[in-house]
């Protein structure tokens, strides 16, 4: 019920109601972390936001192959859910980049002082959950140089992507990373078993407006949430050159949570040497 409400609203707006909701907390805690933002102010999902990013940071660590000289892109880097955790561990370069200019002005403000070797940059993107401006994500050109990263994570931006912004998005990372790098996405990814969870449970999401190799949580909202066909996402990668190394299926649709971090779909992926 709340999602729906939420998505009625214009999109200039959302930020504002949440800003609003959490504020008489946010001025309540008198004993706040300077390096953890305000709850007003984080965008990227629900749930312990330090918990969180330091489990992503462990899985990146132990199936990503990040290591602390790692060249690293945050794709949606948000207000720094992924960035905070990594400070005290990577000495390479960090790249971040976002579509929303309050995560990025916290990030460079917090982090970007302390650590010079993290930086973020703001795109104006347009998107219809947050931004009715700026460039299409579908001929959207990431700002770095071919084969710049080792490392690169897109956490839950690729859900809120149309097929074709996907589809650019994709070749993009094929671009910037470099041979044998490994990349670590996010996915609704729809398939017999998860349409069948889906009937089920009563409490998952329940992608009901069905497109050709996806399907929309809100047709009115697109952006607001997109599950990929699965067959679709891998022949995508596969293009790419990109071979599955690791996929943890995750609970949205209805299945037992196991781990904290598995509501999305996460496929580990690594560049084929031999596609370069």
């Amino acid at each position: 019920m709340w999602r729906r409400l939420y998505y009625l609203l214009p999109a200039g707006w959302r930020h504002f109601v949440r800003y609003i909701f959490y504020l008489p907390a946010d001025l309540i805690a008198n004993k706040r972390d300077k390096l953890l933002p305000p709850q007003r102010l984080i965008y990227t999902g629900r749930g312990d936001f330090i918990k969180q990013g330091q489990e992503w940071i462990n899985l990146f660590i132990e199936e990503g192959g990040l290591t602390a000289s790692s060249t690293v892109l945050d794709i949606g880097s948000g207000i720094g859910r992924i960035a905070l955790p990594m400070m005290d561990y990577l000495i390479g370069d960090y790249q971040g980049f976002d579509a929303v200019k309050t995560g990025v002005d916290w990030c460079q403000k917090h982090i970007s002082s302390r650590k010079p070797n993290f930086r973020f940059q703001y795109i104006e993107l347009h998107n219809d959950l947050y931004n009715t401006r700026g460039i299409r994500a579908a001929e959207f050109v990431f700002p770095y140089p071919d084969k710049s990263f080792v490392f690169i994570c897109a956490i839950s931006v690729l859900t809120h992507l149309q097929p074709e912004e996907t589809e650019n998005y994709i070749q993009q990372i094929k671009r910037v990373i470099k041979p044998g790098g490994r990349a670590v996405l996010t996915f609704f990814l729809m398939d017999p078993d998860t349409l069948d969870l889906m009937e089920k449970n009563l409490g998952g999401l329940k992608f009901k407006h069905h497109y050709p190799n996806y399907s929309l949580l809100n047709h009115k909202v697109k952006a607001a949430n997109v599950a990929y066909q699965r067959p679709y996402i891998y022949s995508l990668l596969e293009a790419a050159g990109f071979k599955i190394y690791k996929e943890i299926k995750g609970s949205w649709c209805g299945r037992q949570k196991i781990h904290y971090l598995d509501f999305q779909d996460t496929l580990v992926i690594e560049a084929n040497h031999s596609s370069y």
